[in-house]
């Protein structure tokens, strides 16, 4: 018996139970009876009244052979995914997003004319400045702030391109309105964006939107490179399935909360 379970607060009775629904995996989402005795290190007649506890509570059904766990006990996690922020729900997608790539991944938000960012895991220094949590840049020269400004209603869209300021940050900065206007159209429409050394020479960078239960976009995700490690071509063909595939993963949690 280990400290734990010697505790006098310790409750053996749900210890148990809990192993019980642990017993059931990906591999394994039907066993009967004598599997789970197996797989949850109990006697048979244990594993018997915990199944029958945990089918008249509705987290268990049996077609009298074999049992399965319900719908139902995605309750157990809905409250611990609640009371997630969004930074904490994106931190663990971007550390196994920029494993997979060997790039600086961040996700931001939508504040005005700017995008905030508010989740980094940075590989190396690819910026003159400094990112941190909390550092803005203009909406219209990010690949974040065009999946966030695209994702936006038609009549937002305008009116936060026509709140920019639209400097030329460098000399392939699109500050044209229509243009802008025309590329977020696009960036809707193939469900990311790259940008390519418009917010700072020599970086390029691709962004995915986040979208919450309702279907709202909320958030982005992105992977900034430099020019003199990767070409466009290999950006799109290298980090965009994984891009997206994190985002979907992401959009998954956001849908629970």
């Amino acid at each position: 018996m280990t400290e734990t379970e010697a505790s006098a607060d310790f409750v053996q009775s749900l210890a148990r139970g809990l192993a019980v629904i642990r017993a059931f995996d990906a591999e394994n989402p039907e066993l009967s009876l004598s599997d789970v005795a197996r797989r949850a290190d109990m006697p048979r007649a244990a594993a018997r009244r915990f199944l029958r506890t945990l089918e008249t509570l509705g987290y268990v059904s049996s077609d009298g052979r074999v049992f399965r766990l319900t719908p139902r006990v995605l309750e157990l996690g809905f409250s611990y995914l609640s009371a997630l922020s969004l930074p904490e729900i994106v931190q663990p997608h971007l550390e196994r997003l920029s494993r997979d790539v060997d790039e600086s991944v961040s996700a931001a938000v939508l504040d005005g004319p700017d995008i905030v960012y508010i989740a980094r895991v940075p590989t190396r220094r690819i910026m003159s400045v400094r990112i941190t949590i909390g550092t803005r840049f203009p909406a219209y020269a990010t690949s974040m702030g065009r999946v966030l400004l695209a994702g936006l209603p038609e009549s937002e869209r305008d009116a936060a391109v026509e709140a920019s300021t639209l400097t030329r940050l460098t000399e392939r900065t699109v500050t044209d309105p229509a243009a802008i206007t025309d590329e977020l159209a696009r960036v809707r429409e193939q469900g990311w964006s790259l940008v390519d050394g418009e917010l700072e020479q020599g970086l390029r960078s691709v962004a995915a939107p986040l979208h919450s239960r309702t279907g709202a976009v909320v958030a982005a995700l992105n992977v900034s490179t430099s020019a003199t490690r990767d070409s466009v071509e290999h950006l799109i063909e290298a980090y965009v399935p994984p891009l997206l595939e994190a985002a979907r993963a992401i959009d998954a949690e956001l849908r629970l909360v």
